[in-house]
């Protein structure tokens, strides 16, 4: 019997190390079993798009039919059980798979750090499904307000994620002409916290630009049904904002699956500890993309972005490969060629490799950003695929 590789999960991470592991393979050598919870490839980063327009899932979702090759087995499952000892994993439906080998792929889910309320009452936007409740509660809300009493929308979290969120429902509030009031609300004093001031400021621009109120400074620090209250304390209580409608994009924990996996967690993230070759505490066990801490050197990690994931599951696919044969292993370091981050129809791009200009937006930032997405779409699908995509992105 030859040599049994399994990819868990269907995200950048998983389908490039899959296109990448398909690539290095010679026939014979391995067998490939690709398992997710969806049978497509979610485009996570321009998910935001559904928001303003749902029939643009279309564009943001590849099946993984058009991915893998006729020798992939793909699996239809959500991963309930991994025994690193037998080398066996098991999916919610009851499917038992063996491997010689695991790539651990299945993303993060939206970390809440005990706030009060905050998961029970507010959207995330960690798959597709989330991107069409938050459509359809921002279009019912708007249906019952008037434009002397707009529908309220808050947005917790001004990161990348927060950030184009609020820029799509603020998108469709204007195609629609609809009674809507964005808010952004931030813990820390700037938008996109910890980034130079200049991407801050344009992005600061763009956001105002696009009527989006923005509140920095104060932490949620508790939501009910109806209302989200920032700060307060001993000496003072918490200002209430009320709400129709609440996302959360505020940060990333690991899934709920790996707490029963016996390789190295971090006890904070209940994220996998893996090493620059993606090798984790067991030797038949890899872990990447936001599964992952994956060492840069020292104490640093990857981020956990779309950019970092593209990177190293071409790596990792490959090591795949050289593990089923018994080569030695690639070492992965992030390169950051720079970010693009979308405010409805604009978009600001920031020290991307090759651009002398340090932070600027306008058309040339929009191609930038519809241009990054395309040819990630061609790159796992097809260049027809891709050039279809890029009107929506």
């Amino acid at each position: 019997m030859s040599t049994q590789v399994v990819v868990v999960g269907s995200g950048y991470a998983g389908a490039g190390a899959v296109k990448a592991f398909e690539d290095e393979i010679d026939a014979g050598e391995a067998e490939l079993t690709w398992v997710s919870e969806h049978d497509y490839h979610l485009v996570l980063h321009e998910v935001h798009r559904v928001i303003r327009d749902p029939s643009t899932e279309s564009k943001v979702t590849i099946p993984v039919e058009e991915i893998k090759s006729p020798a992939t087995r793909f699996v239809e499952g959500r991963v309930t059980n991994v025994d690193v000892e037998d080398r066996t994993l098991e999916t919610d439906d009851g499917t038992s798979l063996e491997y010689d080998y695991l790539l651990l792929a299945i993303g993060s889910t939206t970390a809440f750090f005990g706030i009060e309320g905050l998961q029970e009452h507010a959207h995330q936007l960690k798959g597709l499904e989330d991107a069409h409740d938050i459509h359809r509660e921002v279009r019912e809300a708007a249906a019952e307000a008037t434009q002397s009493d707009p529908a309220r929308v808050l947005v917790g979290g001004a990161g990348l994620s927060g950030i184009q969120t609020a820029g799509e429902i603020a998108a469709y509030r204007d195609k629609h002409r609809a009674p809507i009031d964005v808010t952004l609300i931030e813990g820390l004093d700037e938008v996109f916290p910890g980034n130079d001031p200049e991407v801050q400021g344009a992005l600061r621009k763009r956001l105002e630009n696009a009527d989006i109120e923005i509140l920095t400074g104060d932490f949620i620090s508790k939501a009910d049904a109806e209302s989200v209250y920032l700060g307060g304390g001993e000496d003072e209580d918490p200002e209430e904002l009320p709400y129709d409608v609440l996302v959360w994009t505020g940060g990333i924990t690991g899934q709920p699956e790996l707490e029963g996996v016996d390789v190295e967690m971090d006890d904070r993230s209940n994220r996998v500890i893996a090493e620059s070759d993606f090798t984790t505490s067991d030797e038949r066990v890899f872990a990447i993309g936001d599964t992952a801490l994956v060492s840069q050197g020292g104490d640093d990690v990857a981020p956990p972005t779309a950019q970092a994931a593209w990177q190293a599951a071409e790596v990792a696919g490959e090591n795949l490969a050289r593990a089923a044969r018994g080569a030695p292993l690639k070492t992965w370091r992030h390169e950051d060629k720079g970010t693009v981050i979308s405010v409805g129809d604009a978009a600001v791009a920031h020290d991307v490799t090759g651009v002398p200009i340090n932070t600027f937006g306008g058309p040339a930032a929009k191609l930038l950003k519809k241009g990054i997405a395309s040819r990630w779409i061609a790159k796992v699908s097809s260049p027809g695929r891709g050039v279809s995509a890029f009107g929506d992105m």
